[in-house]
């Protein structure tokens, strides 16, 4: 597991606060809080996958491709995800041992059940209701 999850819902969010400004790679990495090269490059992977887009020019920078509510965690959740598995399963265990020689099958039926459900739950969340949760979280912060 890594971050480029957690970090391409950043991007996300942040851009759908923009009001439809285009914010610089560097703007959002300053939110992220990393370098800006990794935020070109999970920004094109957001674009390759119609989920951003770049406005050129003077000004110019990255924008939301489709309005926030229709962005699902889920479309995010596969633009970036480069392996295509959540768990990965060791690929060589000794076939000699019972264990080892069954492991990979009985463990892939566990892991898939919970691929699945979280590919669900991905898809009930989009990134306004993330926004939302931030600006709510936000205000309750500011409130203390």
């Amino acid at each position: 597991m890594n971050t480029r999850f957690a970090v391409a819902v950043h991007i996300l969010a942040f851009l759908g606060t923009q009001d439809g400004i285009p914010a610089s790679s560097e703007l959002i990495a300053g939110s992220v809080n990393t370098n800006a090269s990794l935020i070109r490059r999970l920004l094109s992977q957001l674009t390759r996958a119609g989920l951003a887009r770049s406005q050129m020019g003077t000004g110019g920078g990255a924008l939301l491709a489709m309005d926030a509510g229709k962005i699902t965690l889920l479309e995010v959740y596969r633009a970036v995800d480069e392996q295509g598995d959540v768990f990965a399963i060791h690929q060589d265990p000794n076939p000699k041992c019972m264990v080892g020689r069954n492991i990979q099958a009985v463990l892939r039926v566990r892991i898939d059940e919970a691929e699945r459900a979280l590919q669900a739950e991905l898809a009930r969340t989009t990134i306004a209701d993330i926004a939302a949760d931030i600006a709510a979280k936000d205000s309750i912060s500011a409130a203390d």
